[in-house]
């Protein structure tokens, strides 16, 4: 019997089995695809931008140069980070002081975290499509590819069709599509036409980038096309035509696929020994690109938590708020995306207030208290550090917070040398702290995520305390 059941070796079940590998956990993922070689994970289809928590996360596994060099970034983070849309509007970073992210393809993210979650023990089984799931208070038993499967745990991170969430009956509620969105790597015989970036029209939206091939589209049919049959040629070179007002024409398509902005979240993320975790557990539309960074998320949040075996019920209370924020940031942008008066009138006014610093400052700050290094857990207690990220301190011994915290453990910073602190640091890392200016507290305890689970006087940490982190 394994520990811990992964449906799903995307990026979100691969970072949750090595957070499980890290803690001596036994687990085997089952992917359905027989093969992780696909053109939508592979650049330009594959592209995706990580925020600034994602790649704390990264750094703090040592996981952080691998993913730069598999991604083509030598300049981290000077020429990382681009600058992103609200609504098709592009922004402009310099006009926001927020930390960078950067701009990879889920083909390195994979890459990198495959290679990591083997070395660490990991099983991975693919063409293993999970076409059952029972569950008793034991055990989870799941069936795949014909065989039959035991563990401790499940979790279903096998994507915004899961049919882990399926199985194992959990409700998934939300608001249903717009649009059916358009991705496709095309010949374009008179790409002139079309202007490169985010093009919102009177009847729709289009986005052209990397070159002359790739086209992204959004046209506004209630999402009535998305997976009713594979585009053909004639249909997408339609629907680009009435969403740019051109005749332009495509003499050629590579590959193409559809989505929708769909915006459903699951009720609660656990049904006993069964835990949803990234599109298994909420779907949205991918304007803002928020879904992979929210994924790795519930993937890093999570994965204590079951190593532990405690605080599992922590999990559903602290990141079911995050994906609702998350659902309605992309509901917003589809709002103001719609092709009709009133929408457009919205846009003019966004890009007014887009046009301006604090605008600007307004849509990255939000995005980092969703998904960054100022996401916020509520974990009780009066400090201002108590639930958020916590900041990279210095130690005394030259090194920094994110190099202790490779092999997933909590972390206890002392920044007195209190030996009454170093006694109680049985169950964590001990770690002497330079004092800074800027936290008023004599200790702070930082989960095994990363988040400040405690920050205060010495005298007061205790089994309290202690109970946040492990």
């Amino acid at each position: 019997m394994h520990d811990v059941l992964i449906a799903g070796a995307g990026p979100v079940g691969l970072l949750l089995a090595c957070e499980l590998g890290l803690a001596g956990c036994s687990v085997l993922v089952l992917e359905r695809d027989p093969t992780p070689d696909s053109p939508f994970k592979s650049q330009p289809l594959g592209m995706r931008g990580l925020s600034a928590g994602s790649i704390e996360a990264f750094r703090r596994r040592g996981m952080l140069d691998g993913l730069l060099a598999a991604s083509g970034i030598d300049d981290f983070p000077g020429g990382a980070r681009g600058g992103g849309h609200f609504a098709g509007i592009m922004l402009d970073p310099a006009r926001a002081e927020t930390p960078p992210g950067i701009i990879t393809s889920l083909e390195a993210v994979e890459s990198v975290l495959t290679g990591r979650a083997l070395e660490l023990g990991v099983e991975i089984r693919r063409g293993a499509a999970v076409d059952g799931v029972t569950q008793d208070g034991d055990k989870v038993v799941v069936e795949a590819a014909g065989h039959r499967f035991e563990a401790r745990r499940l979790v279903g991170c096998d994507g915004g069709r899961s049919a882990v969430r399926s199985l194992a009956g959990f409700e998934f509620a939300g608001t249903g599509p717009q649009f059916t969105g358009y991705l496709m790597l095309a010949t374009i015989a008179d790409p002139e036409k079309l202007r490169f970036g985010f093009n919102l029209t009177p009847t729709g939206m289009y986005l052209r980038t990397n070159g002359d091939r790739y086209v992204g589209m959004m046209d506004f049919d209630g999402g009535a096309y998305d997976r009713s049959r594979p585009p053909s040629r004639e249909h997408l070179q339609a629907v680009l035509r009435r969403v740019s007002g051109t005749d332009v024409t495509l003499t050629g398509v590579e590959v193409a696929s559809t989505f929708t902005d769909r915006a459903m979240q699951a009720t609660t993320y656990r049904r006993g020994r069964v835990f949803l975790a990234g599109d298994a557990a909420h779907i949205h539309s991918p304007l803002g690109g928020q879904g992979l960074n929210t994924g790795l998320g519930d993937a890093m949040n999570l994965g204590w938590k079951l190593a532990a075996g405690d605080l599992l019920d922590s999990y559903t209370a602290e990141r079911h708020p995050i994906a609702a924020r998350v659902l309605d940031w992309t509901r917003v942008q589809v709002a103001a995306m719609r092709p009709d008066p009133h929408s457009q009138a919205v846009q003019g006014m966004l890009r007014d207030l887009l046009d301006t610093r604090d605008g600007t400052a307004y849509v990255f700050d939000r995005l980092d208290a969703m998904t960054g290094l100022s996401l916020r857990y509520d974990l009780g207690g009066d400090h201002p550090l108590a639930g958020r990220n916590a900041p990279d301190f210095a130690l005394r011994d030259g090194t920094h917070l994110a190099d202790r915290m490779r092999d997933g453990r909590a972390v206890l910073l002392d920044f007195t040398d209190d030996q009454g602190l170093r006694a109680q640091a049985q169950h964590f890392r001990y770690a002497a702290a330079q004092p800074t200016t800027d936290v008023e507290a004599d200790a702070v305890l930082v989960r095994p995520d990363g988040i400040v689970a405690w920050a205060g006087a010495a005298a007061s940490f205790g089994k309290e305390a202690a109970g946040r982190a492990q």
